[in-house]
C-alpha cells in the first residue's frame, strides 16, 4: 500500500509539471483515506494548488483525476466533490494485495525491536484442575504474547507453578487416607481432576472435624487449628521441607499426575511455554534471602519466631515472609522467583502479568 501512495505522490508532481508547467509544494500533497460517506479509497484536496492551476477546484480535480487514471493502472475511476478528488482502486489491485498478504508469512509484522518481554500467565496450583479463571488468564496471556511478538519483541512465555505448600499437602493427606492407592488411570480420570477430587475430600473432612470440635465446646478458631486432618497437612508440609523421602516421593507422584492433566489441556488450547519456574525451587532462594535480610536488619522477627517485613512506610502493611515453624509462604517464593528471573534474563526490558 505504501508503494502505491509513493507512486501517487510522484505521479502527481509529474502531472503538475506536465499539465501546468509548475512543480507544487510537495508538503501540500496530502493523500488521505476517503471518508466513509463518499465513494472512493483515497482522497486528494486540490484547494492548495489553485494558485498553480488558476482554475476552478472542480476543474482542477477533474484534470488531475484524468491524469492519474491514465498513468496509474491501479486507479480504476474517480469522482469529484467540490475541491476533493476521490480515487477508486481497481479490483485487480485489491486482489493482488490480498494475495501478497496471504503468501507473506510476516505480513504486518514488525522487525526485531531488540526488546525482551517476559509474559507470565496460567501459574496454577498442582492440587486441582485448571478452572474458568485460569482459562481466561491463559487466553489473555497467550494473546498478549502473540501481539508483542508481532510487534517485533523477543517474548518469553512463562509461568510459576505453585507445586508446594499447604494446599498441595492437603491433597496428599486426603489421597493417603482415602485413596486406597488408586491412580488416575485406574479411576479413568485426567490426573489434575483426580488430584483435585482429593483436595475437595480434604475440605469435606476438615469441615466435619471442625464441626465436631465446636460441638465439644472448642471455639471455631481453635477448632480450625486443632482439626486432626489439618495437623496432618501441616506435618506433611514440614516433612516435605525437611526432605523426608516418603513425603517427597508422594509429592512427586501426585504432581506428575497433575502435570499430565495440565499438558492435555494446554495442548488442546494450543498454548506453550518457553520457561517454567517451580515454587519448590524458587522458595529456597527466597528463604535464603529472607534469612539474610533478617541478619542485615531489613526484616524483623516476631515473638513467635515468624519473620516479617515492615512496609508501613510505603503505605502498606507488615507482610509475613516466613512462618514461625520455618515454612515458607507465597511471598517467600515470590522473592526467590523475582531474583531468579533477573539472573536468567539480565537483559529483560519488561514483564507482563495477566
Amino acid at each position: 500500500m505504501q508503494a502505491l501512495l509513493d507512486q501517487l505522490h510522484t505521479t502527481l508532481v509529474k502531472g503538475f509539471e506536465e499539465l501546468y508547467g509548475s512543480k507544487p509544494d510537495e508538503k501540500q500533497i496530502q493523500i488521505q483515506k476517503t471518508r466513509k460517506e463518499f465513494e472512493g479509497d483515497f482522497t486528494l484536496n486540490v484547494f492548495p494548488f489553485l494558485r498553480i492551476t488558476r482554475s476552478k477546484p472542480e476543474d482542477t480535480a477533474q484534470k488531475l483525476g484524468d491524469y492519474l487514471r491514465d498513468n496509474i493502472e491501479e486507479i480504476k475511476d474517480y469522482n469529484v466533490i467540490k475541491g476533493f478528488l476521490n480515487l477508486s482502486l481497481s479490483e485487480n489491485f485489491w486482489r493482488n494485495t490480498l494475495k501478497s498478504a496471504i503468501e507473506n508469512e510476516r505480513f504486518g509484522l514488525k522487525e526485531n525491536s531488540g526488546r525482551t518481554v517476559l509474559v507470565e500467565f496460567a501459574s496454577p496450583n498442582t492440587n486441582k484442575p485448571l478452572h474458568l479463571g485460569h482459562l481466561r488468564n491463559i487466553f489473555l496471556g497467550y494473546s498478549v504474547s502473540k501481539i508483542l511478538k508481532a510487534n517485533g519483541h523477543d517474548v518469553v512465555n512463562t509461568q510459576i507453578i505453585n507445586d508446594r505448600g499447604i494446599h498441595i499437602c492437603k491433597s496428599m493427606v486426603a489421597w493417603k487416607e482415602y485413596g486406597n492407592g488408586q491412580t488416575p488411570e485406574e479411576a479413568g480420570q485426567k490426573g489434575d481432576h483426580f488430584v483435585g477430587d482429593y483436595y475437595v475430600k480434604f475440605d469435606q473432612v476438615y469441615k466435619e472435624e471442625i464441626k465436631e470440635l465446636v460441638s465439644q465446646g472448642v471455639t471455631e478458631d481453635d477448632a480450625k487449628e486443632q482439626a486432626p486432618i489439618m495437623k496432618q497437612a501441616r506435618e506433611t508440609l514440614s516433612k516435605w521441607e525437611q526432605g523426608d523421602e516418603e513425603t517427597v516421593a508422594l509429592w512427586e507422584r501426585m504432581n506428575n499426575w497433575v502435570y499430565q492433566g495440565f499438558d492435555v489441556t494446554y495442548n488442546t488450547m494450543g498454548v506453550d511455554f518457553d520457561k517454567l519456574y517451580y515454587e519448590s525451587e524458587t522458595y529456597l532462594k527466597g528463604r535464603d534471602v529472607v534469612k539474610k535480610g533478617l541478619k542485615e536488619g531489613n526484616f524483623f522477627e516476631k515473638d513467635n519466631g515468624s519473620i516479617w517485613v515492615d512496609l508501613t512506610g510505603e503505605g502498606l502493611d507488615e507482610k509475613l515472609l516466613l512462618r514461625a515453624d520455618g515454612t515458607a509462604v507465597y511471598m517467600t517464593q515470590d522473592i526467590g522467583t523475582a531474583i531468579q528471573r533477573s539472573e536468567d534474563l539480565p537483559r529483560m526490558h519488561q514483564m507482563v502479568y495477566t
